[in-house]
């Protein structure tokens, strides 16, 4: 029963880590998104390419801002699960 509560609660984190890495991400590219939609529709323009370039700097300038720190929780997270696989082997 342990075990079960250990697979949970890492689960549980995992989940958390993820979302904390793909979160500022997600959200800008998706605000980029909108905004462009609706500068093309109150212009009339209907290029579809013309969101990927937007949605491309913003991801790139998230990630050159926040990357750092992505790395930093996914380094952490991967000791923190190094060193619980450690101690399940002794």
């Amino acid at each position: 029963m342990q075990e079960d509560a250990q697979l949970l609660a890492l689960a549980d984190q995992t989940l958390w880590v993820t979302a904390l890495i793909a979160g500022p991400v997600l959200v800008a590219a998706l605000v980029v998104g909108l905004v462009v939609g609706i500068v093309q529709a109150a212009t009339s323009v209907n290029e579809q390419t013309l969101s990927f370039i937007p949605k491309l700097a913003v991801t790139a300038l998230v990630f050159v801002v926040l990357g750092a720190a992505m790395m930093g929780l996914l380094a952490d997270f991967t000791r923190e699960i190094m060193a619980q696989v450690a101690g399940l082997a002794a």
